[in-house]
């Protein structure tokens, strides 16, 4: 809205000041995730990830949408791969990679260094680890069960707690735990639930409350099998 962000994609002379300004000023690697374009009809993304290069840009990330498209519709990757045959320096696929499946195809397709995952790691960070585990052995890894899922999660809840102190910690949960609760399906009412609690203890109550919930219902026998 201020024209700092992926506005700039409007003015490729200023992208090139911004991204060598950087570069000069600091001793570390400097990297860039940009899009394909600013839109359809202007989708100059191969010219901005020349500029990024030879501005001295270390590793350049590729949303596979322009600006215009926000988060509507379907990332394409032909852009991506397009950018990676032309570019020396690694490039990093984004958009739409939701499973450990969809970033293999994406890492073929593209040829890309390697994968971004975004919005789909919200509530499930598992998602890493069955990628890793897909690419490494073809393999894809079951789901964790519910009770796998909730200790992540209270683990999760512990270590924000810890890092960000009470008074922020118990803020800043909400939207995590808000991510993890909409995935496993428990309903709006649990959510709001969740996000009217006050503090810190009686959030790790709420999620040790559900993990009982969840340890007794996998214990009740199924009742249809035993009168079968």
């Amino acid at each position: 809205k201020r024209a700092a962000g992926s506005a700039l994609l409007q003015d490729e002379k200023l992208v090139e000041k911004i991204l060598t300004t950087t570069v000069n000023a600091v001793s570390i690697p400097v990297t860039l995730k940009t899009r394909t374009g600013w839109s359809t009809e202007a989708k100059n993304g191969v010219r901005i990830a020349e500029i990024a290069q030879g501005a001295g840009i270390k590793a350049l990330t590729i949303h596979g949408r322009t600006r215009a498209c926000k988060f509507s519709g379907h990332a394409e990757y032909d852009t991506i791969a397009e950018i990676v045959q032309k570019m020396d320096i690694p490039v990093i696929a984004n958009g739409d990679i939701n499973s450990a499946e969809q970033a293999k195809f994406v890492l073929d397709y593209t040829g890309a260094a390697a994968v971004m995952i975004g919005r789909a790691a919200l509530g499930q960070p598992w998602i890493f680890h069955q990628v890793r585990n897909y690419l490494e052995s073809a393999k894809a890894m079951t789901t964790p069960s519910l009770e796998q899922k909730l200790t992540t999660m209270r683990q999760h809840l512990r270590d924000i707690h810890r890092f960000y102190g009470e008074f922020q910690g118990t803020r800043i949960a909400r939207k995590h735990m808000g991510w993890y609760l909409e995935h496993l399906d428990i309903g709006d009412s649990s959510r709001r639930t969740f996000n009217l609690l006050p503090n810190a203890a009686d959030q790790i109550i709420f999620i040790e409350q559900l993990e009982y919930s969840a340890q007794i219902e996998h214990s009740v026998p199924n009742c249809s099998k035993m009168a079968a």
